[in-house]
């Protein structure tokens, strides 16, 4: 039992990062109402860029590992918000009035870009950040063997504060409800003077700083953040928000935490090996489930 509860525990700060990736992708999709892939890049090359940063913080500016820190952190906070803006007004904006498709090949090509540009900069090497807030912190009581590390705690913490924060400004804001109505009739708010190409960059800064965070937060856990981890957390967001809907950034916040959890208990019983396989095959057979439902409910 104590073996499942600690699986438990530790699912909770998976969910935790995924969570904030749903959460972001459904601030972008809701307005632009296109598929982007470059979410997960996002993710990766926040968590990349801060890793190097702090590494060339501390082995050539000879800065002390709080100082490093803070020095990859504030690079990391620029490249991400001049990227960002960048995105919305190269990428975004010219192809508005295109097809779907052209901004799902755009964004594919940006995330290669980006995972080649991490690769490029960090010469092909992995660099790792030390362990950092690793002493555990017991959940039950000190006589049950069953704890997160304090990074994992401050982690979670984090992602339900920002959450929160977000549905807070959702519901009870002027910011949401004109995101709710550029998201439902973009023409008929703009017919009321409200510019939705600026509601569109205003949410597409606030997503990538959403997943920029849950790199940021998964590079100081882990200590690396890989090249390709982008590319397969960007997927399993984009699965896991078209099963679970684009129009509610909560309810994607919640099924992402569910697969969160789903991986963490496979890793416990099963082989990592085929991890990322069961969760691709369940996120596809709820996704063909949730599209039979709906033409079933339109017939």
């Amino acid at each position: 039992m104590s073996y499942f509860l600690q699986l438990v525990f530790n699912g909770i700060h998976n969910a935790a990062l995924y969570a904030l990736l749903a959460y972001g992708y459904v601030l972008i999709h809701g307005v632009t109402h296109r598929t982007d892939l470059s979410l997960g890049a996002i993710f990766a090359f926040s968590g990349q860029t801060f890793i190097l940063a702090t590494a060339f913080g501390w082995s050539v500016l000879w800065m002390t590992l709080p100082a490093a820190l803070s020095f990859g952190a504030l690079i990391a906070i620029v490249y991400v918000s001049i990227g960002g803006y960048a995105i919305a007004k190269l990428i975004y904006a010219p192809l508005d009035t295109g097809t779907r498709n052209t901004v799902l090949v755009a964004t594919l090509g940006l995330s290669i870009f980006l995972m080649e540009l991490s690769r490029i900069a960090a010469n092909t090497r992995d660099y790792w950040l030390p362990p950092m807030l690793a002493s555990p912190v017991p959940l039950l009581g000190p006589d049950i063997d069953i704890s997160l590390t304090q990074m994992q705690v401050v982690n979670i913490v984090v992602a339900l504060a920002v959450i929160a924060s977000g549905e807070m400004i959702m519901l009870q804001t002027s910011a949401g409800r004109i995101w709710r109505a550029v998201s439902d009739e973009p023409v008929a708010t703009a017919m009321c003077g409200i510019d939705p190409g600026k509601v569109r960059t205003q949410a597409i800064l606030a997503a990538y700083g959403v997943c920029a965070l849950a790199g940021f937060l998964a590079a100081l856990y882990y200590g690396n953040v890989s090249f390709n981890t982008g590319m397969i957390f960007g997927l399993k967001i984009l699965f896991i928000t078209a099963a679970g809907g684009f129009s509610r950034p909560l309810h994607a916040a919640f099924g992402a935490a569910i697969v969160g959890m789903v991986e963490s208990l496979w890793g416990g019983y099963f082989s990592v090996l085929w991890r990322d396989a069961a969760v691709f095959s369940l996120l596809v057979f709820v996704l063909a489930t949730r599209i039979n439902q709906q033409a079933t409910e339109r017939v």
